[in-house]
Order: C-alpha cells, then structure tokens, then sequence
C-alpha cells in the first residue's frame, strides 16, 4: 500500500516537472520514485502472488516515474 500511494506522489510530482522551468526537480523525483520501487519489491517478496497486485501496480508507477525522469533529463540537459 505505501508503495502505490509512493507512486501516485511521484506520478504527480513528475507532471508537475514536465512543466517548462521545473525539470530540475527530476533530479529529486527519481531518487523518490527509486525508494518507492525499492519498497514495492520488498513488498513483492513477503506477500502471497495473490495479494501482490498493489505492489506490483507501485513498482511499474515508480518504474515509469524513473524512466520519464531521466528522458526529461537528457533532453533538457539536466536543467531545463
């Protein structure tokens, strides 16, 4: 549960810095997003695969969250 909940903050948090002038809080959002992934994959190693759906839904959010974060990055130059 905290890792999904994790995700929505960093899936917000990263449309927040798609926008012009903010990028340079990528640089904060993927070290965020890369504890929430750390925590879903604790979640996914002590839970039954039957109740895993949570953190299997917050590992692919802060996944995504970390791959848009480093593409925005690199396509603005770590700044912009």
């Amino acid at each position: 549960m905290i890792s999904l909940l994790w995700g929505i903050f960093a899936l917000v948090w990263m449309i927040l810095a798609l926008i012009p002038l903010l990028g340079w809080g990528n640089w904060f959002l993927i070290p965020f997003a890369a504890v929430g992934a750390i925590i879903a994959a604790i979640g996914l190693l002590f839970t039954r695969s039957e109740h895993s759906g949570r953190a299997k839904t917050g590992l692919i959010l802060n996944g995504i969250v970390i791959v848009v974060g480093i593409i925005r990055l690199s396509i603005g130059g770590g700044l912009i």
